[in-house]
């Protein structure tokens, strides 16, 4: 493979990657907004405080504290004192903000499902063979 169709290769699979993602991430989501769903994939894992889900989103303080705010106002999110820290705030998911996660994962794949059953037996079988290979992309 020259150099230029190695330049184009990898602007070619950036490129489609990130219209996938945007695509799954906003044809599917009507709950909550993709930045809302993606604080709420954290607290699945555990509970955190405001400052810890900044970081971890790379936002600022104040922009968590809307976007939590608006989970908090729709029942997704419960705040609560920190037991050892009188100054923070403990953030956990609801039993709503669970379910809101369930569903919203259950549309985003059986948005892309309707398209994968489109392709032929043979495209499919290559996808998946690329899924694998961008799998090991992804976590070096």
């Amino acid at each position: 493979m020259t150099r230029a169709q190695k330049d184009r290769l990898t602007s070619d699979l950036r490129m489609v990657c990130m219209r996938i993602s945007r695509r799954v991430r906003f044809e599917s989501t009507t709950d909550v907004a993709p930045h809302q769903f993606s604080v709420l994939i954290r607290l699945e894992d555990g509970p955190r405080t405001p400052k810890e889900l900044a970081d971890i989103e790379r936002v600022s303080a104040p922009s968590m504290s809307r976007t939590v705010t608006g989970l908090v106002e729709r029942g997704y999110v419960d705040r609560a004192d920190d037991p050892t820290d009188g100054r923070q705030v403990i953030l956990s998911l609801t039993a709503e903000g669970r379910r809101t996660v369930r569903e919203t994962r259950r549309r985003r794949d059986q948005w892309l499902a309707t398209r994968l059953e489109r392709l032929t037996d043979d495209e499919r079988a290559l996808l998946a063979d690329a899924a694998a290979l961008l799998e090991r992309v992804s976590a070096e």
